[in-house]
């Protein structure tokens, strides 16, 4: 499904995204429009760019050390990954760059540490020369410069692009790490804030344990999950991590999950008694044990949905334990808890709404508005964000 915009305010915008999961860089190509005070989004291209094993080992590995040289190298490096990727969709989208307002580029994040810093590489002029487009990056950083936490900056979408008419709905993301929306309906945008924060893994761990267990770099299908059992001693004594129970606003990443936890939880499965689909098995069920016990622990409300996106929203035996997470609070609580949707089925491919949601924040930079929300990431007041890279004249000419 797409959001027509209105033709005479229309502007082409390029989102690239490359996520906690490590999978690949996503390329969203996108028109924005306004019409009746809302902004409208038309999703022209889609297109993914796996990376190949040996960037991937480069990526995982600088987010746990790296040389001074290793750094300035895979910036570069993933500066022309990612301008490649955008300008191969440009090309099967049979779009020219004189088209394309901007390219909005979130980059590939080492490290993020709330409360002081982020960082996330992809060489904006590399992208720009190989393209001939206008480019805007590091979208975090001035959020952080406000108190923000920097993340989560997918609510300003879920506001502006997916929220519900009548009813409070969630928007999980399920990619590497967990992140939550909370919107309001649209009738009660202007006195209710957006709430939104990470509900901790996503597929991070489900994801290393496969890798270390089965050599596959995911659990296609569940497949893995499915057959076999939750050790629930290890859930449980997993469910105490400190990060899950702090108060949002809050965020986190591979600085958490770090190939010791995935170490950790292994040990604590085989301690447990359990074979290697067990332990995959409960790396699903923490997912979804973390997401639900969230909803359960920090919304002020109940939504009436949750609309999952993300990798790990392919995954059939991860959403069958979302709904069984959701279903034991229920039990427990006697609340109502939401009923779980697929994105896609009411939107367009999950898997670009990561890429969707930059592009609009590169839209919003190019008109001058905030793409933050201070209730989101605890920022002091809204920012414009991004920095821009502008088109050659060359290019123009």
């Amino acid at each position: 499904m797409t959001m027509a915009p209105s033709a005479d305010r229309e502007r082409l915008l390029v989102g690239l995204m490359s996520g906690t999961s490590l999978d690949g860089i996503s390329v969203a190509v996108v028109a924005f429009g306004e019409r009746d005070g809302r902004v409208y989004a038309d999703l022209r291209h889609f297109a993914q760019r796996a990376y190949g094993d040996a960037a991937r080992a480069r990526l995982a590995a600088a987010m746990h050390g790296a040389s001074a040289q290793e750094y300035c190298r895979l910036h570069t490096d993933l500066g022309t990954w990612l301008g490649e990727a955008a300008r191969d969709a440009m090309r099967d989208a049979g779009v020219s760059p004189l088209e394309v307002h901007a390219i909005a580029s979130h980059g590939q994040t080492l490290w993020h540490e709330p409360g002081h810093s982020t960082w996330q590489i992809g060489d904006a002029a590399r992208i720009a020369e190989l393209t001939g487009c206008a480019v805007i990056n590091d979208f975090r950083t001035r959020d952080m410069a406000v108190g923000g936490q920097g993340a989560p900056l997918v609510p300003m979408a879920d506001l502006l692009l997916f929220s519900h008419e009548t009813e409070w709905r969630a928007l999980q993301n399920i990619g590497g790490i967990g992140n939550v929306t909370l919107v309001p309906p649209r009738m009660l945008q202007q006195s209710e804030p957006t709430r939104a924060f990470d509900t901790g893994p996503g597929v991070v761990v489900l994801d290393g344990v496969t890798q270390r267990l089965f050599g596959q770099p995911f659990d296609r299908d569940g497949a893995i999950g499915a057959s076999g059992r939750i050790l629930e001693s290890v859930l449980r004594d997993r469910l105490d991590l400190p990060y899950l129970h702090e108060a949002p606003p809050k965020s986190t990443g591979r600085e958490l999950f770090t190939p010791a936890f995935i170490d950790d939880f292994i040990a604590r499965g085989r301690a447990a008694g359990g074979a290697d689909a067990d332990i995959v098995a409960t790396a699903a069920a923490y997912t979804a044990a973390t997401i639900a016990g969230q909803y359960a622990m920090w919304l002020p409300v109940i939504p009436a949905d949750c609309v999952v996106s993300g990798g790990g929203s392919r995954n059939p035996f991860l959403l069958h334990c979302l709904d069984g997470a959701f279903a034991w609070h229920a039990e427990r609580t006697g609340k109502t808890m939401p009923a779980v949707q697929h994105f896609d089925a009411l939107f367009f491919d999950a898997e670009a709404k990561e890429a969707v949601a930059f592009a609009l924040l590169g839209y919003l930079h190019l008109t001058g508005r905030p793409g933050n929300v201070p209730s989101a990431t605890g920022a002091r007041a809204p920012r414009v964000l991004g920095a821009l890279t502008p088109v050659a004249k060359s290019v123009l000419s």
